[in-house]
């Protein structure tokens, strides 16, 4: 049995969870699509326009200066993206809202605007303080929607958002989480405007046969930590050891990134002594943390030398970010 708080509508009660009856193949089928998305493919690049807020977020994010297109197409082709899909990736994110843009005669400057300048500060805060164990208190937020067919949208943006929170599905539309908080999921129904959920905080036996860690494919997820561990320790050892170019600095480090990322919103969260024995988490995070910071510096120089070309101003205001 599972005692819940249940939060809907604005109403707050205590329930007793006894039992579900599941259709066991749409379980499985859930489950197999749930992972077949969650698990990061390596080899995969960012898109332009995702790259292009991950390298202003890094940057300049400290600063609300516009910066010149020319310059951060040149950033964007270090990367090998032609020039015609950089300008369209910024011409997307000004459709989108995600950038702002200011004209200087038949020069073009561009921002992140606010709101995504946010988005970005909350993804660097939960990367920095992901692999840190949590003084966890047993209890899992559970959140069970229905989306209808004709908000597919909505409902597709909602496991995108559940997932940037660290849940995952444990059925089709019951998604876990021992990391976010109620107040998350609540903040994320609210933003899409969906009322047809309702949001649970509750504890259960992590040994049931079917407890909340069965939302995440461990033994896959374990897999990827081992690839991207494998990967990452012999660049830490060539940034160490004097070994990397400006330009690959900037390369390495804004693909580590782009991998490592990934991890808080498909590892469950959990403290240490509650994931299987020897979870290369912690392992993971060290690497990642010693290599970006490690590439940091000399990734700066080649946005520097980038932007120098077309902005001297805003050349000499690019910061690495670093992660404590």
């Amino acid at each position: 049995m599972i005692r819940a708080r249940v939060m809907t509508s604005g109403i707050e009660c205590v329930i007793s969870l006894r039992s579900v009856t599941v259709d066991t193949r749409a379980r499985s089928a859930a489950v197999r699509d749930s992972g077949s998305q969650a698990i990061p493919r390596l080899q995969d690049g960012p898109s332009p326009q995702h790259l292009l807020v991950t390298l202003l977020g890094d940057y300049w994010l400290r600063h609300d200066r516009h910066l010149s297109s020319a310059g951060l197409i040149d950033l964007l082709c270090e990367f090998g993206i032609s020039r015609s899909s950089a300008r369209a990736a910024m011409n997307r994110l000004l459709r989108r809202g995600v950038v702002e843009v200011r004209k200087a005669g038949r020069q073009t400057f561009y921002r992140l605007a606010a709101q995504a300048a946010e988005r970005v500060s909350e993804g660097a805060r939960r990367i920095a303080a992901f692999g840190l164990d949590p003084n966890w208190d047993g209890h899992w937020t559970v959140v069970a929607f229905s989306v209808p067919e004709d908000r597919r949208d909505s409902r597709h943006l909602l496991r995108s958002r559940l997932r940037w929170f660290g849940f995952a599905p444990l059925y089709d539309a019951v998604w876990v989480s021992a990391s976010a908080t109620a107040a998350d999921a609540q903040a994320v129904l609210k933003e899409l405007d969906i009322v047809t959920a309702t949001v649970l905080r509750g504890t259960t036996d992590l040994t049931a046969d079917r407890s909340p860690l069965a939302a995440w494919d461990l033994d896959a997820l374990a897999e990827v930590y081992a690839s991207f561990i494998e990967e990452t320790r012999p660049l830490l050892q060539e940034a160490l050891a004097g070994q990397v170019t400006p330009q690959h600095a900037l390369i390495a480090r804004t693909r580590l990134m782009d991998t490592y990322r990934r991890f808080p919103g498909i590892d469950p969260g959990l403290p240490s002594d509650h994931m299987p024995t020897g979870w290369p988490r912690d392992e993971a995070r060290s690497l990642f943390t010693q290599a970006y910071n490690a590439l940091g510096p000399l990734a700066e120089t080649r946005v520097k030398q980038i932007m120098g070309a077309y902005d001297e101003d805003a050349a000499a205001q690019a910061r690495f970010q670093s992660v404590d």
